[in-house]
């Protein structure tokens, strides 16, 4: 058995296209991490999506423990449904499978209601490979999170660092919070200006001055209204934009900026 852990928010992005490849013909479990932070409506669709596909999707909330019952549950009868295809019977073994920081220890934990895997809110922390031992005497194989080589999606890489999987230190944290902008204010309006009480989205398509008589940005506009309303500013009455971004990068990934998903299906 295959566990393959996926971000709600980004439910396709936060699959390694390779995995497909390596688990040929193992039954497959999907879960939907990290539901608390998506949108409950986006998350059903993308349940409906992979169990088209003849995989077992269940949403998953490690925080809290929401669905951990339910994973327990379908173990059981995978293991009844292997009992009889077999005469030896022994306890069910699973790899759990997922791109970096997308939840895996976090669920582990939760699973085995002690903390064997490490976490953390950065991706990297699994650094090798180990087996751990489920209260109903499974196996389960955690493995390190691999990004592969080269996303031929740029909206693919995008999304994996709005939601953490690729480390800050190798991006510029404004430019990304600036799409990230883009993305909200596209789908998510009434969140974005509700969290930063905002007066309004300008429309990208208006044609506003500035006092000089140049075009403004309406996302820039929302970015500078932003920190100015936080009061991130430098010396010189200059905007902190790194501060900006970094603000609501965290609040993003954080779920305080609303139930958010970044992707949905087209059904089968």
């Amino acid at each position: 058995l295959v566990v393959e852990i996926v971000d709600s928010r980004i439910p396709l992005s936060s699959r390694n296209p390779i995995i497909d490849e390596l688990i040929s013909g193992k039954k497959r479990v999907v879960i939907l991490g990290k539901c608390d932070l998506a949108d409950k409506r986006a998350t059903d669709e993308w349940k409906a999506y992979f169990e088209s596909s003849g995989d077992i999707a269940l949403p998953v909330d490690s925080r809290n423990g929401e669905n951990i019952k339910a994973f327990y549950k379908i173990l059981d009868k995978l293991q009844q449904e292997r009992n009889k295809e077999r005469s030896l019977r022994r306890p069910l073994r699973m790899m759990i499978v997922g791109v970096p920081n997308v939840g895996k220890s976090s669920f582990i934990n939760r699973l085995i209601g002690k903390k064997s895997a490490k976490t953390g809110d950065r991706p990297g922390v699994t650094k090798g490979k180990q087996w751990v031992t489920l209260e109903n005497g499974m196996q389960l194989l955690d493995t390190p999170g691999i990004l592969w080589p080269k996303f031929e999606d740029p909206h693919v890489g995008l999304n994996l660092a709005f939601c953490g999987s690729i480390k800050d230190e190798i991006l510029n944290v404004q430019d990304l919070a600036y799409e990230l902008l883009k993305v909200l204010r596209e789908n998510y309006p009434e969140e974005l200006i509700s969290r930063y009480k905002l007066d309004g989205l300008m429309n990208e398509d208006e044609e506003v001055y500035n006092e000089y008589g140049e075009p403004l940005d309406p996302v820039l506009f929302d970015m500078e209204s932003i920190a100015l309303k936080r009061g991130f500013i430098q010396a010189g009455k200059r905007i902190d934009y790194e501060r900006t971004g970094r603000a609501i990068l965290d609040e993003f990934r954080a779920g305080i900026i609303g139930n958010i998903t970044l992707e949905r299906p087209v059904l089968k």
